[in-house]
Formats: C-alpha cells, sequence, structure tokens
C-alpha cells in the first residue's frame, strides 16, 4: 500500500495537473505530462471546474453587491470564467463547428480545426455559447444560486471528458488529446463520482438526474458526429464537449429556477 504522504503528494501533483490542463493558472505540475500523467490527473477535472465555478461565482456576488443588474453581472462572470481558462473550451468549441462544419473530407476538417482562423459556424457557435449561459445566468439572478449553478456546471461538464477520451480513439496520433493518453478506468469513475456528487449537491437529485440524461445524451451525440466525421476525438471536441455540458446545466438550473 502506498503510504500517505506519497499518496498526498500525487493527489496533489493530480490537482495542479488538473488545473493546468483547463486553466492558465500558474501551478506547473511536478509530473512529467508525457508519462501519462495527464490521463490519470483526468479525475481531478471536476475540481479544477469547481475552481473556475467558484471564481466566477465571486465575481458574480460582487457585481451585484455593487448594484450591477444580473445581465451585466452575467456578463462579467462569464469574461471571468474565460480569462480563468484562457478560452481554451470556447477556442475549442469555435474550431469544432468550424471543422465539422465546413470541411468536405475527413483531412480537410481536422486542416481547418488547427487553423487558428475563425469562420462563420465557429462564430455562430460562440455566440450561441455566450448568449445562452449569459440568459441562464441572468434569468436565475440570486447570487446564490447563480453560484450553485456554476459549481455544478464547471465541475460536470469536465467529469464527463475522462469517459469521452477513453470511448472516444484520438482522430490523429498528434496533438493535445493523443498525448494526454486514454484516462485509466478508476480516474473516469472518480470524475464522473465528482461531477454526479457537485450536481446533486447544487441543484438537488432530480435536476441532477436530469442533468445527467442531457450530458450523456450530448455526449454520445457528438461522440457519433466526431467519429463519423473526423474517425475519433481531438482537444478541440473535448472543449466543444465541455461547453456543452456547461450550457445544458446553466439551462437545467435557469428552467427549474423559473418554474419556482
Amino acid at each position: 500500500m502506498m503510504p500517505r504522504a506519497e499518496l498526498l503528494k500525487d493527489i496533489i501533483a493530480d490537482l495542479r495537473m488538473a488545473a493546468c490542463f483547463v486553466t492558465i493558472l500558474p501551478v506547473a505540475s511536478t509530473k512529467p505530462a508525457a508519462d501519462g500523467a495527464v490521463a490519470r490527473a483526468t479525475w481531478a477535472l471536476p475540481l479544477a471546474g469547481l475552481l473556475v465555478g467558484l471564481a466566477g461565482a465571486f465575481v458574480y456576488k460582487v457585481a451585484i453587491r455593487f448594484g450591477l443588474t444580473p445581465n451585466l453581472a452575467a456578463l462579467l462572470t462569464l469574461a471571468t470564467t474565460a480569462l480563468i481558462t484562457g478560452a481554451l473550451h470556447e477556442d475549442g468549441l469555435a474550431d469544432t463547428a468550424d471543422g465539422l462544419g465546413g470541411g468536405r473530407t475527413r483531412e480537410r476538417k481536422l486542416e481547418i480545426m488547427r487553423d487558428s482562423r475563425i469562420g462563420t459556424y465557429g462564430v455562430c457557435a460562440l455566440i450561441l455559447s455566450f448568449g445562452l449561459r449569459w440568459s441562464a445566468l441572468a434569468a436565475i439572478a440570486s447570487p446564490w444560486a447563480v453560484a450553485l449553478a456554476l459549481c455544478a456546471a464547471h465541475a460536470a461538464s469536465r467529469a464527463g471528458v475522462p469517459a469521452f477520451m477513453s470511448l472516444v480513439p484520438p482522430a490523429r496520433p498528434d496533438g493535445l488529446s493523443a498525448s494526454a493518453g486514454a484516462p485509466p478506468g478508476r480516474s473516469v469513475a472518480i470524475a464522473f463520482a465528482v461531477g454526479t456528487l457537485a450536481l446533486v449537491l447544487a441543484l438537488g437529485p432530480g435536476k441532477a438526474l436530469v442533468g445527467l440524461i442531457l450530458l450523456s445524451l450530448a455526449g454520445l451525440l457528438l461522440a457519433r458526429l466526431a467519429i463519423r466525421q473526423i474517425g475519433g476525438q481531438t482537444g478541440d471536441i473535448l472543449g466543444a464537449f465541455e461547453q456543452i455540458g456547461e450550457i445544458l446545466i446553466l439551462l437545467v438550473a435557469a428552467s427549474f429556477q423559473m418554474g419556482r
């Protein structure tokens, strides 16, 4: 059995690796990324997402305290989360929309996804992403409810990433997703458990179940689309998966909030 000190060291290293993977925070990990450390550390992705959600919730609370409307507070919140993540997931969503929507062949789609320029499909996808998330947060309005929704959305949307990486093969031999490798079953299970717990604690069992169903369906549809069009997943596909999940959970939180 691994000594407690060594176990704690590995947990901290995984948390730092996960934070480096999804944010621009200066928390460099001590584990080299080439030896499968990234794949093993994916269990901590929902915890890294929770950190992003808490930062957004803090900004929303401060904005409301200073008398800003929920609409303006929601915009500042989205700006904060995009800044912390370096808009990594938004970039993945835009590239995925451009590649899957614009190319005719597998090779051309992958080429488009690697292009740093953004096209019409990418712009439309970003407008929809920011618009839906902004509308959902503004509809929820209450700082406490917004905080719960943000934590649930950012944790749960990343909780499915390890499973997606494990079940859907990389579309190319190089790139972020291929270099990370396939997460082990233990990391997949822990990430799923953490994400589910975040949903239940933040939204309650009923809403959490709805969120899980929607996330699962979205993941299956995106996986099928990615396999059919480009032969698997890439880092951009993973970013798109996170964005879709984040949107769905916020919409679930907003719809139930409006129904009260």
